[in-house]
Order: structure tokens, then sequence, then C-alpha cells
């Protein structure tokens, strides 16, 4: 049996670690270079398996133009790889874009035509009723009609409809909905 030092083996393990991951390192760094600017910002390369390197594209007709250009890009990345990559796979599978992030709603809630502005007779930290269903619709029933007094009635069917919905489609939202 022969007895390695700890540096040997150290040193073969980091050797393999980075011939493991080399490969799509090398691709990342001179990825734009070799597909042009415009494409690296709609591409995303992702993995290689078994010598296939599978790149996100951000829409299908990238996937399907860069598809087209396939052999062309797979020369140029073999020129530059230690190891040649045998196909490249595009798809949208996979891509999220750098910047994205979460979409957070733009408008106000002021700006909304169901919006009925500050009622202060609503209370929402009410707890719930723990009597029969019976007691708890005419407690909500009784909340709903505080909530709607003064509102204006939706011209068909004379509902209590929020003044925004009367000025954007003449009628309340059921109304309109129907008219859909």
């Amino acid at each position: 049996m022969s007895w390695k030092s700890v540096n040997d083996i150290l040193g073969f393990l980091e050797q393999q670690a980075r011939w493991q991951e080399q490969p799509l390192q090398k691709v990342l760094q001179f990825w734009a270079e070799v597909v042009g600017a415009v494409a690296a910002n709609h591409t995303q390369p992702l993995v290689i398996q078994r010598d296939v390197l599978r790149v996100a594209t951000s829409s299908a007709a990238w996937a399907q133009n860069l598809a087209f250009k396939r052999q062309i890009i797979l020369l140029k990345l073999n020129e530059k790889l230690p190891t040649p990559l045998a196909d490249i796979r595009f798809s949208t599978a996979g891509w999220q874009h750098p910047s994205a992030k979460p979409q957070q709603l733009t408008g106000l809630p002021q700006e909304h035509p169901s919006y009925l502005g500050n009622v202060s007779n609503v209370h929402r930290d009410d707890p719930p009723a723990q009597e029969n269903p019976q007691t708890a619709f005419s407690q909500w029933a009784e909340k709903m009609q505080v909530r709607s007094h003064g509102l204006p009635l939706c011209p068909q069917c004379q509902c209590p409809t929020p003044p925004g919905e009367l000025q954007r489609w003449q009628v309340c939202v059921i109304c309109a909905s129907k008219q859909f």
C-alpha cells in the first residue's frame, strides 16, 4: 500500500473539481464574444450535460434564431474550450432575466374604479362570529348595508355601486361583466 501525502490528495481533488466545472465557466466567460452582445442579453448558458450545452433564451423566437446558427456558435465555442462540445440546445426553459424582480402593483388603491374611500364604519378587525350561520349572515348584511349607504345605484340592477364604476362603465361591475 502506498501512502500519499495529504497535499497530493488535495491537489488531485482540486484539479478534478476544476476539470468538472471548467467548461461551463469558460463558456460563461466568452459567451457574449461568441454570440454577440444583443444575443447574450437574451440568453443564459445553464449547464453542460454529456457534452451538450443547454442554453435558456428569453423567447421562443430567440431559441429558433440561435438554433439556426447552432453550428457556427458550436465551432466558435469549441475553438476556445479544452474539450469540445457535441451540440447546443436552445430553449425558453430555465430563463430568468438577471434583473428580474417581483412585479409590484403600480396603481394606487384610490385610482381603482371600485375604491370607496375611507369607510370608517367598517371594522376589518372584528372577530369572526361564533354564532350560527344565520347570525353571521345578518351581521355581514348589516355591515354591507352600512358600507353601501349613500352610494349611487346601478341603472340596470339598482344595486349600490361605487361612483368610479359608474363613471367608467355607466353600470356596476357585475352588469358591465355581463356585456363582455
